[in-house]
């Protein structure tokens, strides 16, 4: 299947994303082979992600997620920023949620120049950057990213 999927790169670069050809194939082997395939619902607690930290009804989740002592957020293992528009603001998000934790000096690097470099942080990097999204510290002088909408 992922040999199928490497070899299908052209449709993920016509695409901009590897979502569409993923599903498209996907599809085609449980047409093809009988391949189940399982999802997990949206708001699981264990793997949230962009949903989670966009959706405002999440808001209490994602509060919890950001206190620390984690309350109903506590069993969560990952994050996936999906539904996230670019890698950017996906740094971005990450650095309010305090989850960063890539040293500044080896953003934009080549993984051929990090070779021997220590770029895992210690600390996260927590930066403000939008008030209106889910954060680790108070945000509320950063201006929105979503126009209109009050302080998370």
């Amino acid at each position: 299947f992922f040999n199928s999927f490497l070899m299908i790169g052209d449709r993920i670069l016509s695409s901009g994303s590897h979502q569409i050809p993923l599903i498209s194939l996907l599809s085609e082997y449980a047409s093809l082979y009988g391949l189940r395939v399982k999802t997990w619902e949206r708001n699981r607690k264990e793997f949230p992600g962009g949903y989670n930290f966009h959706n405002k009804k999440q808001k209490d989740f994602m509060k919890d997620l950001m206190s620390g002592d984690g309350g109903r957020a506590k069993d969560t293992y990952i994050f996936h920023m999906s539904w996230t528009s670019n890698k950017k603001n996906k740094i971005k998000f990450y650095q309010q949620m305090g989850e960063w934790y890539l040293e500044k000096t080896c953003l934009g690097i080549s993984a051929s120049e990090l070779k021997g470099k220590n770029c895992c942080a210690a600390v996260p990097d927590v930066t403000c950057h939008y008030r209106d999204k889910p954060s680790k510290i108070p945000c509320k002088d950063s201006p929105p990213i979503d126009k209109g909408k009050q302080s998370f």
